[in-house]
């Protein structure tokens, strides 16, 4: 074993705290066997080169160099050595362009956390626009349920979240991304399609297309019954978004939707709105991260893009 292995390898040995500036100092004395001329080279006194490399030899316990007539050279632990810190500093070297590029958005990730009906209709276009100004930050979109989201969070998962109901709201920085409406909506041939006003308590005999249990929908519908006094009629869970507009539309029920997610039926008139009282339901969609949690550059971009959005809502 060589004396710098020994040095390096023995147990109970604390790391050398040596700084980036003592192994260029280190190097361009040992490139140029010189310390005049690495003063020179670094733009530093000769006394100041002289004293890092003492420092250096000092927390490694060796000697770097000897001297040989009126000059000096590197000893056998220098050579050595000198590989090694060629090697460290070419790396650091290759880390200058990539922090860089981090620094400009030309490098780095995002991943996205969305509940089911923001991740399909509200932000995959706020990501098209961001892919668009920032084509080489890589972007990961995950579409759940909002628990997985808050847990995604939680965890550092991910690194945005956009949902519209937060229960562990003190964790969470909270911004609003934009307001949205739950509409009831209909087949064109439904009855109560013809009608321009509809009583809460006129909707006892439909049957209402109900989506997953974790879906805000649900639960906002749930709670305007139960703050009206007004029983639920019966309901068919059918589980997701699209099922259930394919359900209106065949007549099997009405449902209680967000409008990004029926836009385009409604336009083509392959649904309509029904009028029912206290609809729309008004909510709001919010962009989340975790209290505490420095977001990267990239992230943050992401997220500001998110509020500035609002600006574009008519």
């Amino acid at each position: 074993m060589t004396e710098l292995e020994w040095i390096t390898s023995s147990s109970g040995k604390v790391p050398p705290d040596f700084t980036v500036h003592q192994l260029t100092v280190f190097r361009t004395v040992a490139q140029l066997l010189s310390y005049t001329r690495a003063a020179e080279v670094l733009y530093l006194s000769q006394p100041a080169v002289a004293q890092q490399v003492k420092s250096l030899e000092q927390m490694l316990g060796l000697r770097l160099f000897s001297r040989k007539g009126r000059g000096i050279v590197l000893t056998s632990a220098g050579q050595e050595f000198l590989v090694l810190v060629d090697r460290l500093l070419n790396n650091l070297s290759k880390t200058v362009p990539v922090v860089h590029e981090i620094h400009t958005l030309k490098r780095g990730s995002v991943i996205i956390g969305a509940s089911i009906s923001a991740g399909t209709y509200v932000v995959p276009p706020l990501l098209g626009s961001f892919h668009a100004r920032y084509p080489r930050i890589n972007l990961t979109l995950l579409v759940a349920h909002r628990q997985s989201i808050e847990e995604d969070l939680l965890a550092y998962k991910i690194d945005i979240g956009v949902m519209s109901f937060i229960e562990r709201r003190e964790r969470f920085v909270i911004e609003v991304l934009r307001p949205y409406e739950l509409l009831v909506i209909a087949s064109p041939f439904h009855p109560l399609a013809r009608r321009s006003t509809i009583q809460l308590r006129d909707l006892q005999e439909e049957t209402l297309l109900m989506r997953e249990r974790e879906s805000v929908s649900r639960l906002a519908t749930e709670l305007h019954f139960a703050q009206t006094g007004v029983p639920m009629p019966a309901s068919l869970e059918l589980g997701n978004i699209a099922a259930t507009k394919e359900g209106v539309a065949a007549g099997l029920g009405i449902a209680v939707l967000p409008y990004e997610s029926v836009a385009m039926e409604l336009k083509n008139g392959d649904l309509v709105v029904l009028g029912v009282q206290g609809f729309p339901l008004q909510r709001q969609w919010y962009v989340v991260h975790v209290k505490g949690r420095r977001l990267s550059l990239a992230a943050n971009t992401l997220r500001q893009l998110f509020l500035q959005s609002r600006a574009d809502i008519p």
